[in-house]
């Protein structure tokens, strides 16, 4: 499965969000979407995800678009993790998750979705009631009802957000071990550090636009890459050495972007 988006323009009324976009990604490895707030990527990602349609451009998923393919059955290609990370619905924890199975006909607490729980190390919650759980607890639930899906597309909006740094750590090395299985993963990233250490490609946007995709190290280290963090953020970075991986600090305000900023 190839999901590319083609020219795509995303809209809300006189408001551009995301301008004239291409971008593809491929099985086998995970993409981050970085850039400062308000650059688009949620509006990118649920456009993707087929929730919103572009004002211009096309979605395609190994070619087809959502409408060719039919909701039904784009139901069970694309799983989408939103950030707002809520739970409307008062189910123990083993029936959220089993939602996920919806779309392959009912949601039943079968394999797929005790897989999905013990991936996410949720299966210790299992009877818990969601309205009792914590804001990491609840991210980590969301996270496995999406995986319960077991799509070869998964979109996943902030998924580290509520997250402790060990859950961080887990969530991350999960995403990349489930697009080395040879699914489509795309993820909304924050941190640079972690998008650098398990992302294999990154795409950086600003105002609406790809400022750079690539490998993390050439989107976030120095040189050229080290004007493209600064260019997006506003912020010069520090970029440090550990065990063979880059950590990238934001550390201070640009010196040429004045006391009000941009």
């Amino acid at each position: 499965m190839i999901l590319s988006a083609e020219a795509v323009t995303v809209a809300r009324g006189p408001a551009v969000l995301v301008r004239d976009l291409s971008l593809e990604a491929r099985p086998g490895a995970f993409l981050g979407l970085i850039g400062p707030n308000g650059a688009g990527k949620t509006s990118l990602l649920r456009v993707l995800a087929a929730l919103d349609m572009p004002a211009r451009g096309r979605v395609a998923y190994d070619g087809r678009t959502a409408d060719e393919i039919g909701r039904r059955a784009l139901g069970r290609i694309v799983a989408y993790l939103p950030q707002e990370g809520r739970i409307h619905w008062p189910l123990p924890v083993e029936d959220v998750v089993a939602l996920g199975r919806l779309p392959h006909g009912a949601a039943a607490v079968d394999a797929a979705a005790r897989r999905a729980m013990a991936a996410a190390s949720v299966s210790h919650l299992a009877r818990r009631p969601a309205g009792t759980l914590s804001g990491g607890e609840r991210a980590r639930v969301l996270l496995a009802r999406a995986l319960a899906v077991e799509a070869p597309v998964l979109l996943a909006d902030e998924p580290c957000a509520a997250l402790d740094p060990l859950h961080q750590l887990e969530v991350m090395a999960l995403l990349r071990d489930t697009a080395r299985r040879g699914a489509v993963v795309v993820a909304v990233m924050h941190d640079l550090t972690l998008a650098a250490r398990f992302c294999d490609r990154l795409a950086l946007m600003k105002e609406g636009r790809l400022l750079a995709v690539g490998p993390p190290r050439e989107v976030l280290g120095g040189g050229e890459g080290g004007s493209h963090v600064a260019n997006a953020f506003g912020v010069d970075a520090v970029r440090l050495e550990h065990g063979g991986e880059m950590i990238v600090l934001p550390w201070a305000r640009r010196s040429d972007e004045g006391p009000h900023g941009r």
